[in-house]
Formats: C-alpha cells, sequence, structure tokens
C-alpha cells in the first residue's frame, strides 16, 4: 500500500490511505445540491468522531476546454464504481445503504427528534466509512436509535422504494436489517488482524464468502514467486463452487459489470479526448482490464500509466490498495482524478531527482540498496474529485504502482495532493488547537507554528517519492504480502515514514534549497513523536488495542526510538500539572535510530523475515497504555475535536449547445454532505443490492 491516511489534527497535519438512474454524459442533475454562492468556507459540519471538510480547485479557468472536458469524463468514471466499494467493505452495505437513504428521503415525522438525529448521524457515518464499518478502527457502528424506530420507518414507506431482495416482505427487509445493525456478534470486524485466529473467518469484508485463511493461502501458493509476477487476486472474490476455491472475478459481464460498464463508457470518451497519444493508450489498457478482468492487462496499464508524465491530467482508477483485505490479496476500488500543479510541483519533482542520492546514503544495508534507481515521478496535483476508497477519506500522497517489479523496472508516480492538504489546514483554523495542550513548552509551540506545515509536506514528498521507492527485496524471496502477510502494510508504512524522518534534518535538504533550517526537521521529529506515543490514541476506544496499519506502523516506530534511546535519556516523559508529554532531548541520536530502525524494516522486507516483522509489530505497535490512554481522551474530550476528516466533493457540470456538444465544464461546490450522499444515491447506484 503505497498512500498515506490523513486524519484531521489542528496539532498539525502529521502524515499519518442495477437500480437508480444510468448516468450520461448530458444527463447530470445538479438542481438537488446547494452550492457556494459568498465566501467559501471549508469546514462544513462536524458530527461523530468526525470533520467534513469542503475543497476548491484552483486554477481551473486556465484550464483548455479540451482538458475540462476530460476531467469531466475521469470524473464520470470516478463516481460511476462507488457502489463497489461498499459491496466490498461488506456483502449487506448496499441493501442498508439504501435502505437508510430511503427513510431520509421518505420521513414524515418529526426531523428534531431524538430517534431521527441519531439516524441522521448513523447515516452519515454510513456514508462516510462506505459502509456499516468504522472506517479506520473497521469496528461495526452500532446505531444509536432503536431497532423498533428502524424497523417502523421500513414497514411504512412505499415498498417499491426500498431494496427487497427475492420477494422478501417490508417487515422481512426489516427484520433482516435490523439484526445486522443492531446484534454485536454479527460482523464484528471489516478486517480482523488477530494473528491468533482466521483472518479471512473473522473478517467481514467481502472479499471471501465459504472459504477459510488456510484454503486462501493454499490457493496462491500455486503461483510462482519468481519473476515478473502480476499481483495475482486482486481483482476478485474468493468463493468455493463444487469443493473447490474459485475467483469470481471483477470485470464486465462478471462480478460488478454494471458498475464496470458505466465506468467503461466513460473511459472510452476519455480516449477521445486525452492529450496525448500516450494518455489514450493508457486509458485503452485500463480498458482491456476491466473487459477481461486479466491480472496481466493491470500490469500493461500500469507500465502505460507510469510512463504517462508529459500529459497535465491525470487519474489513479481501479482495484489499488489491499488495506481492507485481511490476507492482503484483494484491491479495493478508488478514483483520484486531478492536474498538474506545475509551480508546486517543482518542490517534490526536485525530490525525485535526486533520488539515487538518498538511495545511496541511506543508513540500509549495502545488498539491500538499489544501484539505478529509476523512473521516478513526482508532482504536486489539484484534486478534482475522489472515489470509492479514496472518499470521504482521502489519502494525501499517493504512489504508485504497488507491484515490486513494475517499479523497479519501469519506475513509479509519487503524488502529493495539493489542494486537499491545503483545505485540510484551512479547515483546522475554525477550531480549536491541540498543540498548545500537548506540546511541552512554548518552544514546541512555535517551532511548529513556524515549521510544521513545511515539515509535513516534505514528510510526504519523502515518503512517497523516496520511500516506497528504495530498497532492493532479495531474489526468489516473494512480494511482502507473502512473506510478511497481515503485518506487510505496518511494516511497509513505517519503512516509508522512517526514510522521511532520516531524510528531514539533513543537510541535503538545505542544499537543495528545500529548507533553510533544520528547525523543520525537529518540528517533523516533535510532531512525530508527539502522535505516535499519544496523539493517535483519541482513535481508539477505551479497552482496545490498535489494529489499523498506519497507527501500528507510527506507534512501532515511536515506541521503539522511546525504548531504545531510554540509555541516553533521548526521548524523556515528563510530567508536568499532571499531564504527560514526551519530549525529544537529543535530535542527533533520534535520528540514528531512526536510521537503525529503518535498516532493520528494510532487512525484514528484503528477507522475507516473517518472525522479526511479527515480533516488532506486536511489540510495539499493537498494545496501548490504559492510563495514557485515558489520559489522551480526557485531554481531547476538553477541545471538542474530531479525529478524523473527509470531504464533499466539487461537482462537475458541463454546459452544452443545441447539438449535444460540451461548450465549457463548470465547477461547483456543494455545501452539504447529506445532499451530495443523497444526490449520488440517486444518480450512481448501478449495483444490484444484494449477491
Amino acid at each position: 500500500m503505497k498512500k498515506i491516511a490523513f486524519a484531521v489534527s489542528a496539532v498539525s497535519f502529521a502524515l499519518l490511505t442495477s437500480c437508480g438512474h444510468q448516468a450520461k454524459e448530458t444527463e447530470t442533475v445538479v438542481e438537488e445540491v446547494k452550492v457556494e454562492t459568498e465566501e467559501f468556507a471549508y469546514l462544513s459540519e462536524q458530527f461523530a468522531d468526525l470533520k467534513i471538510v469542503r475543497y476548491q480547485v484552483p486554477g481551473w479557468e486556465n484550464l483548455s476546454l479540451k482538458q475540462k472536458e476530460l476531467l469531466y469524463y475521469l470524473y464520470e468514471a470516478a463516481i460511476s464504481g462507488r457502489d463497489m466499494m461498499y459491496d466490498q467493505n461488506f456483502k449487506h452495505n448496499l441493501s442498508i445503504r439504501r435502505s437508510l437513504e430511503a427513510i431520509l428521503e421518505n420521513f414524515e415525522g418529526d426531523t428534531a427528534s431524538e430517534e431521527y438525529q441519531n439516524l441522521l448521524t448513523y447515516t452519515k457515518r454510513v456514508w462516510f466509512s462506505n459502509g456499516i464499518h468504522h472506517h479506520y478502527g473497521n469496528e461495526k457502528m452500532i446505531p444509536e436509535f432503536t431497532p423498533e424506530f428502524f424497523k417502523t420507518q421500513l414497514v411504512t414507506i412505499d415498498g417499491n422504494k426500498l431494496p427487497l431482495s427475492n420477494g422478501e416482505t417490508q417487515q422481512e427487509l426489516a427484520d433482516r436489517l435490523a439484526t445486522i445493525l443492531f446484534d454485536s456478534t454479527i460482523a464484528i470486524k471489516k478486517v480482523s488482524s488477530n494473528t491468533k485466529g482466521d483472518l479471512v473467518a473473522n473478517s467481514a469484508v467481502n472479499f471471501y464468502e465459504g472459504v477459510t485463511q488456510t484454503e486462501v493461502e493454499a490457493y496462491f501458493s500455486q503461483f510462482s514467486k519468481d519473476g515478473n509476477q502480476p499481483e495475482h487476486g486482486l481483482n476478485s472474490k474468493m468463493v468455493k463452487e463444487n469443493n473447490k476455491v474459485v475467483e469470481k472475478k471483477w470485470m464486465i459481464g462478471g462480478m460488478y459489470s454494471p458498475a464496470i460498464e458505466k465506468i467503461v463508457y466513460w473511459l472510452e470518451k476519455a480516449v477521445e479526448v486525452a492529450e496525448t497519444p500516450q494518455q489514450a493508450e493508457t486509458f485503452k489498457r485500463l480498458i482491456t482490464y476491466y473487459q477481461t478482468g486479466k491480472v496481466a492487462n493491470w500490469d500493461q496499464y500500469n507500465i502505460a500509466w507510469v510512463a504517462d508524465t508529459a500529459a497535465s491530467v491525470d487519474a489513479v482508477n481501479g482495484f489499488i490498495e489491499v488495506y481492507n483485505d485481511p490476507l492482503g490479496y484483494k484491491g479495493s476500488y478508488e478514483s483520484v482524478v486531478s492536474f498538474r500543479d506545475e509551480e508546486a510541483t517543482k518542490r517534490i519533482a526536485a525530490v525525485g531527482s535526486e533520488a539515487q542520492w538518498f538511495e545511496d546514503n541511506s543508513p540500509l544495508m549495502p545488498e539491500h540498496k538499489k544501484k539505478n534507481v529509476v523512473g521516478i515521478t513526482g508532482k504536486v496535483i489539484t484534486v478534482v474529485v475522489e472515489g470509492g476508497d479514496a472518499s470521504p477519506s482521502t489519502p494525501i500522497g499517493i504512489n504508485l504502482p504497488n507491484n515490486n517489479w513494475i517499479r523497479q523496472e519501469h519506475g513509479s508516480k509519487s503524488v502529493n495532493l495539493g489542494n486537499i492538504v491545503h483545505a485540510y489546514e484551512m479547515a483546522a483554523k475554525e477550531g480549536k488547537s491541540a498543540l498548545a495542550e500537548f506540546a511541552y513548552n512554548q518552544e514546541e509551540i512555535d517551532r511548529q507554528k513556524n515549521y510544521g506545515s513545511l515539515a509535513d509536506v516534505l514528510h510526504t514528498d519523502l515518503h512517497e517519492v523516496i520511500g516506497h521507492a528504495s530498497g532492493l527485496i532479495n531474489e526468489g524471496i516473494g512480494t511482502p504480502k507473502e512473506t510478511l502477510k497481515s503485518y506487510a502494510s505496518t511494516l511497509e508504512e513505517g519503512r516509508a515514514d522512517l526514510v522521511a524522518l532520516y531524510f528531514l534534518p539533513d543537510a541535503k535538504l538545505i542544499e537543495m534549497g528545500l529548507i533553510d533550517s533544520d528547525e523543520v526537521g525537529k518540528a517533523a521529529y516533535d510532531d512525530y513523536i508527539r502522535n505516535g506515543m499519544m496523539l493517535q490514541l483519541r482513535r481508539i476506544k477505551k479497552g482496545d488495542v490498535i489494529e489499523e496499519a498506519h497507527m501500528r506502523n507510527r506507534q512501532l516506530v515511536a515506541g521503539w526510538a522511546f525504548e531504545k534511546g531510554k540509555a541516553d535519556n533521548v526521548i524523556e516523559k515528563k510530567v508536568k500539572e499532571g499531564k504527560t508529554y514526551f519530549v525529544i532531548n537529543d535530535y542527533g541520536k533520534l535520528r540514528v535510530l531512526f536510521g537503525d530502525l529503518l535498516r532493520e524494516l528494510q532487512r525484514i522486507k528484503s528477507e522475507g523475515d516473517y518472525a522479526a516483522g511479527e515480533l516488532l509489530v506486536e511489540t510495539y505497535g499493537v498494545q496501548v497504555d490504559s492510563e495514557l490512554h485515558q489520559e489522551v481522551l480526557e485531554r481531547y474530550e476538553a477541545l471538542n475535536q474530531a479525529a478524523y476528516g473527509g470531504f464533499i466533493n466539487p461537482m462537475l457540470k458541463p454546459v452544452m449547445d443545441e447539438a449535444g456538444k460540451i461548450t465549457d465544464v463548470k465547477v461547483e461546490y456543494p455545501l452539504n454532505f447529506k445532499d451530495q450522499m443523497m444526490f449520488y444515491g440517486k444518480n450512481y447506484s448501478f449495483l444490484p443490492h444484494y449477491n
């Protein structure tokens, strides 16, 4: 997984991944969505543990008509796949989402009542998480409205407006869904990370049905570990047929065909207005992949996509990141549509141009360093729309493709989502800051205010451009998901973070003109230790352990450095006025520790050392200090600050002449999260609500 999940934090933006309207290019419905008419407001609303943010698309007016038309087609393709993400997360999500939307649309009672408000909040949480499990913690979200209220609403609505399956009655639908929603023993975790149990059986995610972890692993063991292997199993659900494990491919004519047909429809439009022949070829290869379902065709698309560097417009579209698969094989649908920010790209391009220097000067063992770093392309992008796994919760940095042999032979693309980062920063200014609460002294506060934003941007650049692209896997070892299994994601994100942390204080960045003071590196270290040791604990419930890969990674890195540096008092745990702080006493020695851990994580990846990886993660990345956790929860409660943030997408509205030809494409900015989600539900519901 080559992306950084981003959680809203006012401390700093520390790095932390058949029914319905058939949309046509001439039928984009816009009157249902309220748009901005006055000064732009970034923060839309806050509920539960979530913040809803809006972002702008600066530079749109400078694009050519051809570029705008291309972006519009890619925008439609992106959103057309959203149903797939819901179904991938849990097989009953589409029925649940459509039932909740039907209640909201047809509710005739008191909208100020507690039951209705609880239903509204729960529905927003389902939209935010693309299903009934928390987008970050993976636990099932139990509604706060009553089962009786829910069932009463469903049985009184016109049955034609409900997702009734296989001739069931409204009462049967209500009883079935209520059991799923309210029974705490059903589908407890979307993704289980407890290696002591069957990861497949204990995960609610809809990638496997009727198969065990042992059977899945045996299935994939048939594929060679040598040569340029594709990402086997990336685009399928695995089931038993005639007592044999088989893949149900996500492709035209296969599973998810109605949604994929829509994506391909818009991609075919995009081919006709592509900026370059290389870009047109890239879209054609993606279409071929969706038509055939062959992962080898996915590789061919990625090779073409990496080579497509001249075009300004770009899109990520496909089954990509494997965070949601407990075994790390299945890709969740996602799309990010963008165009290049030419001025801001100069910074990230400078980092990419020195990739070989960073590799040569890293603390890795010589045999684990790349002798010839190839094809690293870095840029800052302006996002136009996101879909699937990237929306509403979005990465701020992306590095693709994920297949190691393509990265080594053809290179990779690294991007920083510039306007997304800016929107986070602007929205944070509208809430209370936690910096004064968790920074130990004024020196830390001043350093973060002066250098924190630059430190975060450079951390993203180094993490994506250099971190994920660095290091070699020993010949014949196999891919990390084969060797490191459920720990692969945590260890990879930790490795990329450590690359960034190791180089942030380096004089090379001053030489490159990216920073003018080592205070930038110190600000990054302060923030990382604060977050890894304390701040991120606000995202988990009392009594829980850490299960999300990024959170495990950050606690592993910070906790390991704290433990290993105790002899020299590198990081000191201090208590002032009854409050806990973690203070860095020696930044130089901390950098050495980061380098030591980076070298070990690369060795683990290069050699496929599962036992060592397991020991590191389980020792430092999983368990939570219960007293410290409670303290963090109490201190955050006083701040009334949401732990997570996500976005309302802009809307693209084509302007047509009498002949139906696009003469312009306008950008509008919806104001309301509920309105956008209801609009999507009406206009982009292409899959049946049961499978």
